[in-house]
């Protein structure tokens, strides 16, 4: 029997790892790997207290002050694919088949964006292919870039673009932005940004890097080609939240819905962190913050009972 499971190895996850271990709560972490959304950076500068640092390294530091912790277990490799609620514990199922028991669970299995689903696209992942514009808008500073999508996702890549790139062309396959009005007049007031409707992605072509986008327009079915330097793919997120859907509750859009204050989740003694969650903002420090609030509340959970 464990005093927790906890479920994710990015920064939410080692966080909340890191702080039951100072707690002395017999722990048991469960990652696939410590690889997550940011690693694929190629720095990381918003990471507080650290100028810069690449996405690889971020991982193995991460990775690194889990492992100085005394008393915590740590099985990689596998997934948790079900938890099962008992009397009084939890039941945590591995894709390996073994099954865990655990008296509190938290939860920070992130989250995966959307792909395009194109030639390229994972060929130039990390080498101008983007995901996260707050992360790596500066490194197209004077540069032709492209950001696919026409919801708030694409407007705000658009946003956080603008103070560095030379030129925007946003690309949407409808013929309507779908975003806030008030981000929709500022980008539309920029002379560095061209609004491409009815555009749907074919390819990205390059070499060591990116250096063009194949699209082909939807209407008259024409193929074309747009020089650029990076392609923003800023069309959703989907929580890794299916192997709790039946548990715990779920927002519209999948997210496991918490309480702010203790980032526990509608079933006492489940907690939640990170991109999972319907927590505002996706950012690593934010993830981190959560990973550390679980733990303490979870270390309280276990106080009361």
């Amino acid at each position: 029997m464990y005093d927790v499971i906890i479920i994710g190895g990015g920064p939410g996850g080692v966080a909340s790892g890191v702080y039951t271990a100072r707690k002395q709560m017999k722990t048991l972490f469960l990652t696939e790997s410590f690889q997550s959304q940011s690693t694929v950076s190629a720095s990381i500068e918003n990471w507080i207290g650290m100028v810069t640092i690449p996405g690889f390294e971020f991982a193995q530091s991460l990775e690194n002050h889990l492992r100085a912790q005394e008393g915590i277990e740590i099985v990689t490799g596998v997934l948790a694919t079900g938890i099962e609620k008992e009397e009084n514990s939890f039941l945590v199922t591995a894709s390996d088949g073994k099954k865990y028991e655990t008296r509190t669970v938290i939860i920070a299995s992130g989250g995966h964006h959307r792909h395009l689903g194109i030639p390229g696209e994972d060929t130039f992942n990390g080498k101008g292919v983007v995901y996260c514009s707050t992360c790596d808008a500066p490194f197209f500073r004077n540069k032709k870039t492209v950001v696919v999508g026409g919801g708030n996702a694409g407007l705000e890549a658009v946003e956080d673009l603008l103070p560095y790139a030379e030129h925007i062309t946003l690309m949407v396959r409808s013929n309507v932005l779908k975003g806030d009005a008030v981000t929709e007049q500022k980008i539309r007031a920029s002379e560095k940004v061209e609004i491409l409707f009815n555009a749907v992605p074919k390819s990205i072509e390059g070499e060591s890097v990116v250096k063009s986008l194949v699209y082909t327009d939807a209407l008259t079915g024409e193929e074309k080609t747009l020089e650029c330097s990076g392609v923003f793919v800023e069309i959703g997120m989907v929580p890794n939240s299916d192997f709790v859907k039946d548990l715990v509750m779920l927002s519209e859009r999948s997210e496991i819905k918490i309480d702010s204050r203790t980032a526990e989740t509608s079933v006492p003694g489940i907690f939640a962190v990170g991109d999972v969650t319907d927590v505002l903002y996706r950012q690593n420090n934010i993830s981190a913050g959560y990973g550390v609030i679980a733990a303490l509340a979870a270390y309280d959970f276990l106080r009361k009972k």
